[in-house]
């Protein structure tokens, strides 16, 4: 190992040093990213400066300028609120555009290793789980902003006491109250604009700034329970104003025809008060169910938001909320497409693979997750499971496992396994496709592939979390075999299961089938830890053969959609492009001919009509986006080649059979199996920063919140206590936590 981790890394061209040429230079990229950061600070800061003088005036110059204009006030707060999110998602997509389908830019990192923002762990324990320097600065932002605006606020609320004609110290603090109740709201809305943002699945937006979807999902947590914090401060302050003035029943049920109308307040804030209690992480673990049906509250929260504040202030939020319709339109018409499974395997330990049919032209990350729907067990719920195959695997398919844990899980293998008893030889199990009817959403996940960035990989896995390293460990070796970009030279696997039953999974991946050799170019190292047996079983060496796979013949050519954000990239642009254009053109032509000849001035009547517009631009320009996108989608797969569909199966079978478990003894790489044994992460890590010297070494952790808690802490320790030319340990999770 010492001889090959002393060479040049595997496979790097000294041309360019993985630097790939794209259809671009450079710096047309960098560019755009550059414009993308200046936009977003620029906003950020019109947000801090928005309590002072300076903000206010600036507000209102604004208003004044676009008074009397088709688009009147809203117009002004679409401006400053939400034209800058659609400006960096739109020149993301052009950079995404223009940076074209070609491999990933994978280059040789600058001499020595070098700390990265976003992949050093700060925090470690505690109510936000890991947390990154990167998320650790956006954290602290954001706590500032809201210290910053409720004192600068305070001060201005004390001010305006003088301005109202309120007698006696009661009317004084009621009217003070009610004050800070506006402030608290004010504030909420700043919060609802990012809080859609991270939701949206395949939003080109993650896609251009490479936030993937598991990740954003934290930070969609975070921020709902901050703006339901202020939102509830909100409606409190006002609610103890009230009843200190003896108008609290009068107030709560008041309807506004000019002005802010209570009821419709009332209303959404107690949809958002149920998804928050019940997205608490007690209640939440406890009865997920729960959690998902009373998350469709969305709707009513949204809806009756904008009947509360009007067309102008829900503009504030309009931007984030819009991205997400348009995100949820598209994944309704993904879900709709029942999708072939291909095979489906049990294995002893309780854990099913699936092997699922895609079209060619969908491509997806390593890395990367689906929900899947198994409509004979339920048609609402969707369960997101990460991809244990790589893209290099087959063009038409694609695998992941699934560990039975709850009752979804264990009826899909009892369904299987009925299926598997129905079976006999003259008729295959599957042959009509009817007894289990998928639908997936996806694929999401990270726009690169990062783990080919390193050179030096340490992959931790806690049962089931061996998945995506599967996916991982199959695509490097693909990359080496045929000679695609891959900076990987040394990886070590750490794998924590329960029982030795899960030992099998390991062989879903036929390394040498991948890559003949890859031992001569590739240090490959696996760890493994039965944490509840003592000692090997009684047949050591032999490990249990998952059942035969239950192959579908009667392929019926059904792939999944390739209607997804994070498909053709050109397509899903146009989609959000398009939409946007059509949200202006139909909000103007309703002011032309409705709301100004009208002369329609209710509040509550024009947000209705906002949500209206939002939802008509998405139905029509964008509908007319996704027919077109369906058609090239329908064309483009007639022209793939066709696959004979015996031939299909007797692949999959091939590969299947290939695949199971070989004596350990015959592996072409170290593998420790210990028994009775946890990982000592501070000895593992220890020794092979030593062994692999000063260098950058990615760390990717899959597994348990505890899991994640203990190698995050040992990476930190061991960045911190660096001395000299020793290696940094980059953090990164692949987990998706709900």
């Amino acid at each position: 190992m010492g001889e090959l981790s002393s060479q040049e890394p595997l496979l790097l061209k000294k041309e360019n040093e993985f630097n790939y040429l794209k259809k671009i230079p450079l710096l047309v990229s960098s560019t755009i990213k550059g414009i993308m950061w200046a936009i977003f600070i620029a906003w950020a800061a019109f947000f801090f400066v928005l309590p002072t003088e300076f903000g206010r005036e600036l507000q209102h110059k604004t208003i004044r300028a676009t008074n009397g204009t088709l688009f009147g006030t809203t117009g002004s707060t679409f401006l400053l609120f939400s034209f800058p999110v659609f400006m960096i998602a739109f020149l993301g997509i052009i950079r995404l555009v223009l940076s074209g389908e070609d491999e990933p830019q994978v280059k040789k990192t600058a001499k020595g290793p070098k700390f990265r923002l976003w992949t050093f762990p700060v925090l470690v324990d505690g109510p936000f789980g890991v947390v990154t320097a990167t998320e650790m600065i956006g954290v602290i932002l954001f706590s500032v902003y809201i210290v910053w605006a409720v004192i600068m606020y305070t001060i201005q609320n004390v001010d305006l006491l003088s301005l109202f004609d309120a007698h006696g110290m009661k009317e004084k603090s009621a009217l003070l109250l009610e004050l800070t109740g506006l402030r608290f709201g004010f504030i909420g809305l700043i919060c609802l604009a990012f809080l859609f943002l991270p939701v949206a699945r395949g939003s080109v937006l993650l896609r251009a700034i490479d936030i993937p979807f598991e990740h954003a999902t934290r930070y969609h947590v975070w921020l709902g329970h901050l703006t339901m914090a202020l939102f509830t401060l909100h409606g409190l302050f006002y609610v103890i104003g009230w009843a200190m003035r003896g108008r609290l029943v009068e107030e709560l049920v008041d309807w506004k025809n000019v002005g802010v109308a209570n009821l419709p307040g009332v209303i959404s804030l107690a949809a958002g008060l149920l998804m928050w209690v019940t997205s608490l992480p007690g209640l939440r673990r406890k009865n997920f169910e729960l959690f998902f049906y009373t998350h469709q509250l969305y709707v009513v929260f949204v809806v009756f938001l904008a009947l509360h504040v009007g067309d102008f202030i829900f503009m504030m939020a309009g931007a984030g909320i819009f991205l997400f319709m348009l995100d949820r339109f598209l994944r309704f018409f993904q879900s709709r497409k029942t999708v072939d499974i291909l095979s489906a395997t049990c294995f002893p330990c309780g854990t099913v693979e699936l092997v699922i049919s895609k079209p060619a032209n969908l491509d997806y990350n390593a890395l990367g997750w689906i929900f899947l729907q198994i409509r004979e067990l339920s048609w609402l719920q969707w369960h997101p499971f990460s991809v244990s195959s790589s893209p290099l695997d087959g063009k038409q398919h694609l695998a992941i496992l699934i560990k039975v844990l709850g009752d979804w899980t264990e009826k899909l293998k009892g369904n299987i396994l009925n299926l598997s008893v129905e079976q006999s030889e003259t008729e295959p199990l599957l042959q009509h496709n009817r007894k289990i009817t998928a639908s997936v959403e996806g694929p999401y996940g990270h726009e690169s592939p990062y783990h080919l960035t390193y050179e030096n990989l340490i992959l931790v896995a806690g049962g089931i979390g061996i998945s995506p390293f599967l996916a991982i460990l199959s695509d490097i070796l693909h990359h080496i075999n045929d000679g695609k970009p891959c900076l990987s030279r040394n990886i070590l696997i750490v794998w924590a299961i329960k029982n030795s039953d899960e030992l099998p999974l390991l062989d879903t991946v036929d390394m040498e089938a991948i890559c003949p050799l890859f031992s001569d170019k590739l240090n490959l190292e696996l760890q493994t830890f039965v944490t509840r047996e003592s000692q090997p079983p009684l047949e050591e060496g032999k490990t249990p053969k998952a059942m035969q796979p239950s192959i579908s013949p009667g392929f019926k050519g059904c792939r999944m959609s390739g209607l997804v954000g994070t498909g053709n990239i050109v397509w899903s642009g146009l989609y959000v492009v398009v939409s946007t254009i059509g949200l202006v053109i139909t909000t103007a032509s309703l002011n032309i001919f409705y709301v100004n000849p009208f002369n329609v001035y209710y509040w509550w009547y024009k947000g209705l009509l906002l949500i209206g517009c939002m939802a008509a631009s998405i139905l029509i320009f964008g509908g007319l986006v996704i027919a077109l996108w369906h058609l090239w989608e329908r064309k483009t797969s007639s022209k793939e080649e066709p696959e004979d569909d015996t031939k299909k199966v007797d692949i999959l079978q091939h590969q299947n059979e290939a695949s199971l478990p070989k004596s350990f003894g015959e592996a072409r790489f170290v593998n420790n199996i210990r028994y009775g044994q946890r990982p000592d992460f501070q000895e593992i890590f220890g020794s092979h920063a030593k062994s692999w010297g000063s260098v950058d070494i990615g760390v990717i952790v899959c597994g348990p919140p505890t899991l994640q808690t203990s190698v995050a802490k040992e990476c930190r320790r061991q960045n911190l206590q660096r001395r000299g030319h020793q290696a940094i340990f980059h953090f990164n999770s692949h987990s998706f936590d709900l």
